[in-house]
């Protein structure tokens, strides 16, 4: 007599034995990284992004993730762990389904989640029983079960009898060499308990430490909560940023003082905005979401009001500074290092330079960019390529302006040939010259 093993049970042994073929929808940022981790423990993987040039890279080993090697990418293609494709028609053949595409925000910052639903519709299409489904995009509490669950179920599958749902969101920090997919905590939220053990078990086998929690709802929380929790200290050093310079005290002595407190204290610096796929969008979700519950997010609200008016601020002290050097900001000519949002990556999305670029344009300024680590930016319909940092272009300037602290950039040359510097990330720390401006 033959035995019938639930759904359930296959999908653990799948798991444990390390079987199963997991699918990655969106192989970006958190995707591809994701996909390279769980191959190199032994599983197989299928990457599915829309984008057909990412797929053909993909499926030729050639990687384009800072935070992936390049060397172990090419090593599990060719071993054939790792593959790609643009469709979706292979969901019949996987066992669990990891959702890694973009949640940006509409221009009155509502929720957009037009790649989340529209995923989920493929993938109901194909949906068979003994599947997990997980969503790791940031996005607003109830997501998984109000949105992604009811499009799942018009397969006719029944949740956590026929399929397992879950939300593990991202905690991806572009760049940080010391953290990376493996060795960061890994939150988990099943939509009822045989999800959350499903999960649970598929997590365990590549990160090093999984965090369950009661629900997919408090995970997506857990979520926002890291990412407002940041957005809004870094408001308060940004509002304290306005009023020093109202005061002319210099903010960053004040913040390095403040921080050499051992305790009650955490460091968080200033800058021209906040950029990144999370910090200017996430805390937004949840302050959209609250208002379902009528209730109204002020701290949030404010926080995002601050950060929002830094790029403005950044224009406005390059006015300032560039009067005080008897030039007008009209018909300056005006050089920006560093259009990518934070250091040393190759990450411009939602970056606070891009701002800046275009309010210095719109008052008049020529404006000119370098940044060897983003050549191209384009983003909202902003075009611009990145220009060689030569003697003449930093002699010629009347002001630039610091808006990205790479690390391969020789900031004494740049304070050296440069009639003026604007230094909005501190960069210029420990040189000693009267031309520096700090933010």
């Amino acid at each position: 007599m033959q035995t019938v093993v639930d759904p359930k049970t296959l999908l653990l042994q799948r798991i444990e034995d390390k079987t199963a073929l997991v699918g990655v929808v969106g192989m970006g940022y958190v995707g591809l990284p994701f996909a390279v981790e769980k191959a190199k423990v032994g599983y197989r993987v299928v990457g599915i992004d829309r984008s057909a040039k990412r797929v053909a890279m993909i499926n030729q080993g050639q990687n384009y993730i800072g935070d992936v090697k390049d060397e172990e990418l090419r090593d599990l293609v060719a071993q054939g762990l790792i593959r790609a494709t643009t469709g979706f028609e292979e969901v019949p053949e996987l066992d669990v389904i990891v959702i890694a595409v973009p949640t940006p925000l509409t221009k009155n910052l509502v929720p957009d989640l037009q790649y989340v639903e529209g995923v989920t519709r493929e993938i109901a299409k194909y949906l068979r029983p003994g599947q997990l489904v997980s969503l790791e995009s940031t996005t607003y509490p109830g997501t998984t079960e109000e949105v992604m669950l009811p499009i799942l179920e018009q397969s006719g599958l029944k949740l956590n009898q026929d399929f397992f749902l879950a939300h593990s969101p991202e905690r991806v920090d572009p760049g940080n060499a010391r953290y990376t997919t493996k060795n960061t905590n890994k939150v988990v939220g099943g939509v009822g308990p045989q999800s959350l053990e499903v999960a649970v078990a598929f997590y365990s086998k590549t990160i090093n430490h999984v965090v369950p929690v009661s629900s997919a709802k408090a995970a997506e929380m857990v979520k926002v909560f890291e990412n407002t929790f940041r957005a809004v200290n870094i408001a308060l050093v940004n509002e304290l940023t306005l009023l020093c310079d109202r005061m002319d005290l210099n903010v960053w002595e004040v913040l390095d003082a403040a921080f050499t407190k051992p305790f009650g204290i955490m460091p968080f610096y200033p800058g021209p905005g906040v950029g990144g796929h999370c910090i200017p969008l996430d805390p937004h979700y949840l302050e959209w979401k609250a208002k379902e519950y009528n209730f109204n997010t002020h701290f949030i609200n404010l926080a995002g009001e601050i950060n929002r008016k830094m790029p403005e601020f950044t224009v406005d002290k390059a006015a300032r500074v560039l009067s005080q050097h008897g030039k007008p900001l009209r018909g300056a000519k005006v050089v920006l290092l560093g259009m990518a949002y934070k250091a040393n990556l190759d990450d411009y999305r939602e970056s606070p330079a891009i701002e800046v670029f275009k309010l210095l344009q719109k008052r008049g300024a020529e404006v000119v960019f370098h940044d060897s680590w983003t050549p191209h930016v384009e983003e909202h319909g902003f075009v611009a390529d990145s220009v060689e940092l030569t003697d003449e272009l930093l002699q010629n300037a009347d002001l630039v302006i610091i808006t990205t602290n790479h690390s391969n950039v020789d900031y004494a040359r740049v304070v050296a040939l440069s009639k003026v510097v604007l230094d909005t990330r501190y960069a210029t720390r420990g040189i000693k010259a009267d031309n520096v401006v700090l933010l």
